[in-house]
């Protein structure tokens, strides 16, 4: 990836972990501002910008067997969580003069237009930013998933996954102080050594599409509008 890659359309996927900064629920008001200040910036390069949002600083649907909750019923709560942080972005991001478009897999017709990838396509054409939630609208399907599925149907040139790690790393830098960085690796990299940063299934999506995927870190500031520009940050995984 060089200084000046030539991306035409690009899915950035925010974790909702990130999100809510040192907060331990909700949103930041300083860093959706940071993110919609970037969004913008990259708008003005004239890269078209789809988004998907995660719903983890609200609910993630994998506590539901500590919560006593169905998979099922706990993936549709994490779904409407992604909802309300893409209203959030759709707002904040409106105050700017930023023209978006709020897509929602589930039907909640009074506030988002439902997926039709030809009119979604055409949003983006437009200069639109679009911002997809409620995920895949199925359960046991992850926003990775969902993010990797919406890039591929949008023809998006690269996937961009911004979230609470600074990259991919041999082993949970938390836990493990002797942690390695990768700067690049392979999809079957990710597979075969079973590294946990991004759902699986989104990975074999890219692979067979062939859709090159950026995992850096969110919550500093300029980091989404370098990890386009340039290698500096992150690991690219193709």
């Amino acid at each position: 990836m060089d200084e000046n890659p030539n991306f035409k359309r690009i899915l950035l996927k925010l974790s909702g972990e990130a999100l809510k900064g040192d907060a331990s629920f909700g949103i930041s008001n300083s860093i959706i501002d940071e993110i919609a200040e970037e969004i913008k910036e990259i708008q003005n390069l004239g890269i078209e910008i789809a988004l998907v949002t995660g719903g983890g600083n609200f609910f993630r649907g994998v506590r539901a067997k500590e919560l006593g909750i169905g998979r099922a019923s706990a993936d549709y709560m994490g779904m409407l969580a992604t909802i309300i942080n893409g209203i959030a972005l759709q707002d904040v991001l409106e105050k700017k003069g930023v023209k978006t478009r709020l897509i929602s897999a589930l039907e909640i017709k009074e506030i988002a237009e439902p997926f039709i990838r030809r009119r979604v396509i055409r949003h983006l054409e437009k200069g639109r930013v679009v911002i997809f939630t409620s995920g895949t609208g199925n359960p046991f399907f992850s926003t990775d998933t969902a993010a990797a599925l919406r890039a591929i149907e949008v023809k998006a040139d690269i996937l961009l996954k911004a979230t609470m790690v600074e990259g991919v790393y041999s082993h949970d830098p938390k836990k493990v102080k002797k942690a390695v960085k990768f700067d690049h690796l392979s999809y079957s990299d990710i597979l075969s050594k079973e590294l946990k940063v991004i759902d699986h299934t989104a990975v074999t999506l890219c692979k067979e599409n062939k859709l090159p995927i950026k995992i850096f870190f969110l919550t500093k500031k300029g980091n989404i509008i370098k990890a386009i520009k340039n290698n500096d940050i992150g690991t690219l995984i193709d």
